[in-house]
C-alpha cells in the first residue's frame, strides 16, 4: 500500500510576523514535491496569519490544544477555535509537552479523542528518553505511549504517528536510518497486532529528531519511514530539501 509522504514543520516557540512571513514567501515560491503532504506547525497566536499567507496546498497545524470545546480554561485553545482559523491539524503529545509541561499519557489521549471528534487531523508524537533507550526499554515505552493514543482513536485515517526519540530532539544527534527503521517497523507491527492489519499498513509513521537536509534522504529511503516532523530546520530554507527528500 502506498502511503503519501508527510513532512511537518514544527516552528515551536519561534518567529515573528516578519521572519515567518519571509519563510512563508520562501515556501510559497519553492518547487515542492507534489507527492508530499506538507504541514507547518505555527505558534497559536500566528495560526490565522500562517493560514492566510501560506499557499493553500500547504497545511497548517496548531502545536497543542485542549480536550474540550470551550470553558474556564485560561490560556488554552480548542479544536473548534483551531478550525475556525481554517487550520486542519494539531500536534499532540510532543516530548516538550510531556517533559517540560508535565502532560500525562491520559491527558494526551483525551486531547486526541476530542481533536479527532472535532474533525482535526492529529500528529501523534511518541518517543523514548536517552536513559530509556540505554536501559533497552525503547519498545516498551513507545508501545505504551502508542496504546494511550490508540485507545482514543476511532478513525485512523486522520492520524499520523510521529516517532521522536527525545535524545535526538534539538541535540544534533539523529537516530541512524537503521535505528529509525527498527522502531518504525516494530511500531507498525504493534499497530497491526493491536488495532488492525489494514491500519498498520496504511498509517503513516514519520520520524523526528534533528532531521536536516543532510540526513533526510537516507532516512526517507527506509521502508517504514513515511516522512518527518522537523524542528529547527523547518525555519530555514533547507526545509525545502527535506520536503523534497523522496525526489
Amino acid at each position: 500500500m502506498s502511503r503519501k509522504f508527510f513532512v511537518g514543520g514544527n516552528w515551536k516557540l519561534n518567529g515573528d510576523k516578519k521572519s515567518l512571513g519571509e519563510l512563508i514567501n520562501t515556501l510559497n515560491s519553492a518547487k515542492l514535491d507534489p507527492n508530499t503532504e506538507v504541514v507547518c506547525g505555527a505558534p497559536s497566536i500566528y495560526l490565522d496569519f500562517a493560514r492566510s499567507k501560506l499557499d493553500p496546498k500547504i497545511g497548517v497545524a496548531a502545536q497543542n490544544c485542549y480536550k474540550v470545546e470551550k470553558g474556564a480554561f485560561t490560556g488554552e485553545i480548542s479544536p473548534a477555535m483551531i478550525k475556525d482559523c481554517g487550520v486542519q491539524w494539531v500536534i499532540l503529545g510532543h516530548s516538550e509537552r510531556r517533559w517540560v509541561f508535565g502532560e500525562t499519557d491520559e491527558l494526551i489521549g483525551q486531547k486526541c479523542a476530542h481533536a479527532l471528534e472535532s474533525g482535526l487531523g492529529v500528529i501523534a508524537c511518541i518517543g523514548e528518553k536517552l536513559d530509556e533507550r540505554e536501559a533497552g526499554i525503547t519498545e516498551k515505552v513507545v508501545n505504551a505511549q502508542t496504546k494511550h493514543f490508540a485507545d482514543n482513536i476511532k478513525d485512523w485515517s486522520k492520524v499520523v504517528l510521529a516517532y521522536e526519540p527525545v535524545w535526538a530532539i534539538g541535540t544534533g544527534k539523529t537516530a541512524s536510518p537503521a535505528q529509525a527503521q527498527e522502531v518504525h517497523d516494530k511500531l507498525r507491527q504493534w499497530v497491526k497486532a493491536n488495532v488492525s492489519e489494514s491500519v498498520g499498513n496504511s498509517v503513516r509513521i514519520i520520524y523526528g529528531g534533528s532531521v536536516t537536509g543532510g540526513t533526510c534522504k537516507e532516512l526517507a529511503g527506509m521502508a517504514d519511514v513515511d516522512g518527518f516532523l522537523v524542528g529547527g530546520a523547518s525555519l530555514k530554507p533547507e526545509f525545502i530539501e527535506i520536503i523534497n527528500a523522496k525526489q
